[in-house]
């Protein structure tokens, strides 16, 4: 019988861990193709995989097989929307679609979990170059007539995902309208969507991810497992940076090598019982002075550090 992932929790990998994601795909040469990054990923030992961008790892004709001949199964995919935008929801739901399509071309066996749909806001040109400063400035954030529009839009989307089978997660991301802790706490009371932690992002937001599964560990289905550095995201918020130097500046570094108390996170989810996909994501922008294995052999460290952890 094989392992019944469905009711513990599943480790997988992500495309962005070796520089794969939306801002890089297609525009950076020095992104790696999908069949070596999957190649590392069955090499170093994940149950899983996060899509990426899609039509990276695969199509609806090939994407099951890309996934079934390496012994990998679909974590999620993460959808970005236009939630504030009272003109933008229309394409972005066909893009929704899309993606939930591509989940029914790889679906999983039942001893596994179901990938994903990780929604999230897709902020605004000013919010993404304003990481982590909603924190201290409230003025960033959306006045109640936008929270309002954002709620309805997201509960299209929730609506959406749910009628084709899939229980969605909506992604706290830095640099959008969703990013500091009063603002999860505001999504949270304006709709039922479970929420994805990710570490990473919670601590750029302002946040603890321990006292995050202290107080949402209730709504927490689906997590994103970084380490960080503080030193580089205070640098680029005290400095008025923006997203590319959080990713450029290494802020989101090697489990174990950062200063996020990783064993406390693990505890805390134990704790709460949470069963489901952990993403070791560790995002970082593809540069041609890095050796072209670096990102394979990092993510082959942060997966023994886990197993060393049970896991």
């Amino acid at each position: 019988m094989p392992t019944d992932l469905s009711k513990s929790i599943a480790v997988a990998s992500a495309p962005v861990s070796f520089g794969a994601f939306e801002v890089t795909v297609g525009v950076d040469p020095n992104v790696p193709d999908a069949v070596s990054v999957l190649d590392a990923v069955q090499r170093d030992g994940y149950d899983g995989i996060d899509l990426g961008p899609i039509g990276y790892l695969g199509t609806r004709d090939d994407l099951r097989e890309h996934l079934r001949s390496r012994g990998l199964y679909l974590s999620g995919g993460y959808m970005p929307l236009p939630l504030s935008d009272p003109a933008g929801m229309e394409p972005a739901v066909a893009e929704l679609t899309t993606l939930l399509d591509l989940f029914d071309s790889a679906k999983s066996p039942d001893h596994v979990p179901a990938p994903k749909p990780t929604l999230a806001d897709a902020g605004s040109a000013a919010r993404r170059l304003a990481p982590g400063r909603a924190h201290s400035d409230r003025s960033l954030g959306l006045q109640p007539e936008g929270w309002d529009r954002l709620a309805a839009n997201l509960e299209e989307a929730v609506t959406l995902c749910r009628a084709r089978g899939y229980e969605p997660t909506f992604h706290h991301h830095a640099g959008t309208y969703v990013e500091a802790p009063w603002e999860i706490e505001e999504l949270l009371a304006r709709s039922d969507v479970g929420l994805c932690l990710d570490t990473g992002h919670l601590v750029l937001g302002g946040g603890d991810p321990v006292s995050a599964i202290r107080d949402w560990g209730s709504r927490i289905n689906h997590v994103h497992l970084k380490d960080v550095r503080h030193a580089v995201i205070d640098t680029v918020i005290r400095e008025g940076g923006d997203m590319m130097q959080v990713w450029r500046g290494g802020a989101f570094c090697r489990l174990g090598t950062g200063d996020l108390d990783i064993d406390a996170i693990l505890n805390g989810l134990r704790a709460r019982n949470y069963h489901g996909w952990l993403v070791v994501e560790q995002d970082v922008i593809p540069g041609p002075e890095a050796p072209t294995d670096a990102a394979a052999l990092d993510e082959g460290k942060n997966r023994a550090f886990l197993r060393a952890r049970g896991l």
